[in-house]
């Protein structure tokens, strides 16, 4: 980041927020604060959603941020490659663009793509991972049409000094690196930590030009900082900073054409790349029914591509500063308001001049809340008022139904939409200033159960209609001639049987677009995900699997992707209270698979992911 961005936000500190309990609460299980930019019980919210707490990826020791999405219902990721390869990430049948990431509530989308860089976030730097699974936008606005997901970086537990180190090895030469301090007491707190993610990497191409025959390497340097402090019992401020950068080397099967001699050459690129956010905030406890807090932030999405066998290079380097202010009343013990207003201001600069440059967005919001015997109802509006298309309503409600004490029914209506990137609205030559935002409509009914005091289900059905969808016609300009219907079924089962603890994610989805009829492209129909863990005194063990049922990579769903299984064992052992050793193997059977497809001469092929790899870890925490 740059310092001229850094120093108004770093100015706020001292005379804006309170942190209420937030930094607690992140490491519960049974929180959520996705849906409603406040702390509340996880069961409560109207929202279907999943948490992953510090513990939780501890336990599941997941290679990335988006290997540890795949473990949610209705969640399909599909990389172009190995690690660090562009993921595209589904939601309930959404494409990538259509879901909206935040890290401590920062947007970090790049204005460009679109693509928000979760393949280059170092999981040892994170907290807690939410996901929100529906349509948002009441709340956040644009891009909320499929879900949330919603990054904390990492946390201080206890109060004074808690160092920690960890280093890892494995297969493909991977080393891991990171340290970390956090502590603190009764009124500050803080984390500090840096680490260096390395790996060989992969060749991602099976057939294509002989420059693409090596290894693609990923090199990743990531640094997080937290703090907050409480002035009083009522006021708190506090900071949140990451940022990762590095390098990823990757396979281009399309090849380089040169129109001097109008042939097409192999290259050898890589992206150096850095993925940023800061935000500040200040919350105050104004009264016995009123919080405030007022949040200020910056995110940086930075990509510059090279090559290295020729002077190609393209830089897209976006921008944005970000602002919102919240009210949360609690009217009585029946009734509450949520009042607040955000804005932003996205910024583009690089290599390739654009019609336009910069556009700003503003928004209103508010929302009320009825708890009450019988049934609770949520109904939200925002309005969006954007520098390029106008204004924009989002609508949405629902419904509780407590069937008793054990199970509730809840039936839900949501909008959402998508602004169009600055790549659809202004690339010279291949894009269209006219376009809409994409817009959706959302029906859901849930039903959620505790069958047992060790046993949970939580279930959805829902249906969602795409309009005015945006895609690439005659000379690759894009339009908003697209429609789509997804229909979709979810089901979450966490339980504990004989000491075992164990999830269970089941999807079925059927995304079409309603003018053909064909099968949105790269999103499997079924997908079944499992996780068994137990600890045995000093010794952990656990298992996971996953299967995904065949889809296409194109449209017109005339390239099949193959449906793959993937078997997963990991362990753990505590040696002392300060030093623990964990092992895993991934894609333990050694599976040949692919979840994108590229076209070489006339022919598809997959883009190959990692067979069988195993990593050896070892953390020690000592104490001061």
């Amino acid at each position: 980041m740059k310092p001229a961005y850094l120093a108004p936000l770093l100015l706020c500190l001292p005379t804006t927020l309170l942190a209420d309990d937030r930094d607690n609460a992140l490491k519960l299980p049974d929180t959520f604060i996705s849906a409603n930019r406040q702390v509340e019980d996880r069961t409560q919210t109207s929202a279907a959603n999943s948490v992953f707490t510090r513990a939780d990826i501890d336990r599941l020791q997941p290679s990335s941020v988006t290997d540890l999405l795949t473990r949610v219902p209705g969640v399909q990721v599909a990389p172009t490659g190995g690690r660090g390869s562009v993921p595209g990430i589904y939601i309930r049948g959404s494409k990538t663009a259509q879901s909206l990431v935040l890290v401590d509530g920062v947007r970090i989308a790049n204005a460009t793509s679109g693509d928000s860089g979760l393949q280059f976030l170092d999981i040892d730097q994170i907290e807690r991972v939410e996901v929100l699974r529906g349509s948002r936008s009441a709340v956040y606005g644009s891009d909320a049409i499929g879900g949330v997901i919603q990054i904390f970086t990492r946390r201080s537990a206890e109060q004074g000094l808690q160092p920690r180190l960890r280093l890892g090895a494995g297969s493909n030469q991977t080393w891991q690196r990171s340290l970390g301090l956090s502590g603190g007491d009764q009124n500050t707190r803080f984390n500090l930590g840096a680490s260096l993610d390395e790996s060989a990497g992969i060749d991602w191409s099976h057939t294509s030009y002989p420059s693409d025959g090596d290894h693609d390497a990923l090199r990743n340097k990531s640094l997080n900082l937290s703090l907050s402090h409480s002035f009083n019992d009522t006021l708190e401020a506090g900071l949140n900073l990451l940022d990762s950068r590095g390098r990823s080397e990757y396979d281009n099967p399309y090849g380089r054409f040169d129109p001097g001699t109008s042939q097409i050459f192999g290259q050898a690129p890589y992206t150096d790349f850095s993925v940023s956010s800061l935000g500040t905030y200040l919350g105050a406890q104004l009264n016995d029914h009123w919080y405030s807090r007022l949040e200020l932030s910056h995110s940086e999405n930075r990509d510059s591509k090279r090559d290295k066998l020729s002077d190609d290079s393209s830089d897209f380097n976006t921008y944005r500063d970000s602002a919102s202010w919240q009210n949360d009343l609690t009217v009585n013990e029946q009734h509450s308001l949520m009042l607040g207003a955000d804005g932003y201001q996205d910024r583009v600069h690089g290599s390739t001049d654009f019609d336009e440059d910069s556009r700003w967005n503003r928004a209103a919001f508010v929302q009320h809340r009825f708890k009450g015997e019988w049934f609770s109802t949520e109904v939200g509006l925002r309005r969006d008022q954007n520098q390029q298309f106008g204004g924009q309503n989002s609508w949405s409600g629902s419904l509780t139904l407590p069937v008793d004490a054990r199970n509730d029914v809840l039936l839900s209506y949501t909008e959402g939409f998508r602004a169009p990137t600055f790549n659809d609205l202004y690339y010279p030559q291949y894009s269209n200033p006219d376009l809409k935002p994409e817009r959706s409509k959302s029906y859901e009914l849930q039903w959620r159960s505790q069958l047992s005091d060790d046993s949970r289900l939580e279930t959805s059905l829902y249906r969602t209609d795409l309009r005015d969808a945006i895609i690439f016609g005659a000379g690759s300009i894009p339009q908003n001639v697209a429609s789509a219907r997804i229909n979709g079924f979810e089901a979450a089962l966490h339980q504990q049987w004989f000491g075992w603890q164990s999830s269970l994610g089941l999807a079925l989805i059927d995304p079409r677009d309603r003018d053909s009829g064909h099968t949105l492209a790269r999103r499997a129909r079924r997908t079944l995900n499992l996780d068994l863990d137990r600890q045995f005194d000093r010794l952990g063990l656990g298992a996971s699997w996953q299967a995904v049922s065949s889809s296409y990579d194109d449209e017109a769903n005339r390239k099949a992707l193959g449906g793959y299984g993937l078997l997963g064992l990991r362990s753990s052992w505590t040696l002392n209270s300060e030093i623990t050793l964990d092992l895993k193997v991934d894609n333990l059977l050694d599976k040949d698979y692919s979840r994108a497809l590229y076209s070489y001469e006339g022919a598809s092929y997959g883009y190959r992911e990692e067979g069988r790899t195993w990593l050896l870890g070892i953390t020690w925490t000592p104490a001061l």
